[in-house]
């Protein structure tokens, strides 16, 4: 990577692209890493505000309960930012700053963005099983008077509310009935979330957390909504193809090559051919000024670090296949037999691949951070550099979440040896 280029945002480059320049493969992941903050190591320590920055970057960050390494939203973070304290996100979203809402999943969202996800609260019908209907029809009275009881006594978390005498819960799908009432309040927009307490959502009325709104006023035309959405998507991606427009916001499922050529005829994207692909491809007007040296080898990416299985790197399988060659599955919702390389497996980004992956835990008690199985992908060679890299990324994460001891388990042959004798 060339000095300066980590010193550089892509309002500050002044050089133009090519026009109809061909891109590698490698340069169409630069300038995807570029997008998602994930191009350079940080240089400085973290702040409070470097949270916010890298939610707006991504438009959106997924929110995931697991917590056998670091909860996922707090995961992503630090794979950008590097260590931080994690009570500044969750301070981000009591001040107001971020909103949740189904985005692409339950995500943390920028405030600002608000009003191009009403529109799916005012019509959730379309959300599937996001939006229980049918419980919503059934207990509309019962749902009807909690929302009336928080508007008037004020927020409360499904905790605040006892199970029935005998009832035991079995997770997702076994909520209890005010939890249920709670989520289809959440998901029509009545209630919002205020704030978490030990990541527990407190709800409350739409009313007092976000005071200033007005559909009236402020509801964007849904035409007009859906369109900024998948700029956003162009914007969060760098690059972008017809086929991974929908699947980021969840937007629905049509043809978008039109759409994303008419972003390009107004200015917005430039029309790229990438090598091996088929499809157009466009970059995100943000990253124009980026492509030619892309596209040279002067720019490349230098950070190695984990990834949750919740990163946006890795959300769509098959995008990640197409710039990464890396075939990605979440195992943790299958059952352990099934399992093909662990429970919690942590993608591992290198210069600008995702060289490998590592079933993580960490032993907060015993400050170890273990990793109980590590394999690098086909072809990936165990250099000096790559043990380096990995040591360095490892002993940062492990630091990061109070568990310095690093632990090794099943491991390519002298990579486990290799990598605890730097340590």
């Amino acid at each position: 990577m060339r000095e300066d280029a980590a010193l550089d945002t892509p309002a500050e480059a002044s050089a133009q692209p090519t026009p109809g320049v061909t891109l590698p493969l490698a340069a169409a992941r630069t300038l995807h890493l570029a997008a998602q903050g994930l191009l350079a190591p940080p240089r400085r320590k973290a702040t409070k505000d470097d949270v916010l920055d890298a939610v707006r970057r991504m438009a959106q960050l997924q929110i995931d309960t697991i917590h056998v390494v670091a909860r996922s939203p707090y995961f992503v973070l630090f794979s950008r930012i590097g260590a931080y304290d994690p009570r500044w996100l969750d301070a981000h979203l009591a001040e107001g700053r971020l909103f949740e809402y189904w985005s692409h999943e339950a995500c943390f969202v920028p405030i600002e963005d608000y009003g191009l996800l009403r529109h799916r609260m005012l019509d959730p019908a379309c959300m599937g099983w996001k939006y229980a209907a049918e419980w919503h029809a059934k207990h509309r009275r019962e749902i009807d008077a909690l929302l009336e009881r928080i508007r008037a006594n004020g927020p409360v978390r499904s905790a605040d509310f006892a199970r029935e005498k005998g009832a035991k819960g079995s997770g997702w799908w076994d909520w209890k009935p005010e939890k249920r009432h709670l989520e289809v309040l959440f998901a029509t927009g009545a209630l919002m979330v205020a704030e978490r307490h030990n990541f527990q959502r407190v709800y409350d009325v739409a009313e007092r957390v976000l005071p200033n709104w007005s559909d009236a006023r402020d509801l964007p035309a849904r035409v007009d909504a859906e369109r900024a959405l998948l700029l956003r998507t162009c914007q969060a991606l760098g690059v972008i193809r017809a086929d991974w427009a929908a699947d980021y916001y969840r937007l629905p499922r049509r043809p978008y090559t039109e759409a994303l050529h008419a972003l390009a005829d107004a200015g917005e994207l430039v029309p790229v051919r990438v090598e091996a692909w088929k499809h157009d491809a466009f970059v995100h007007r943000d990253f124009a000024p980026l492509i030619d040296d892309a596209a040279s080898g002067a720019l490349t990416s230098s950070a190695t670090t984990l990834l949750s299985p919740f990163d946006p790197i890795v959300w769509d399988r098959k995008r990640a296949t197409a710039l990464f060659g890396f075939d990605y599955a979440i195992e943790c919702y299958l059952p352990a037999h099934k399992r093909k390389y662990g429970y919690f497996v942590l993608p591992i980004l290198n210069r600008g691949k995702l060289i490998g992956r590592a079933d993580a835990k960490a032993h907060r008690a015993q400050a170890v951070f273990e990793l109980k199985s590590l394999h690098l992908e086909p072809g990936v060679r165990m250099s000096g550099r790559l043990v380096s890299d990995l040591r360095r990324a490892l002993q940062r994460c492990a630091d990061w979440h109070g568990t310095p001891e690093l632990r090794i388990g099943e491991a390519p042959h002298g990579l486990a040896a290799a990598l605890l004798a730097e340590s």
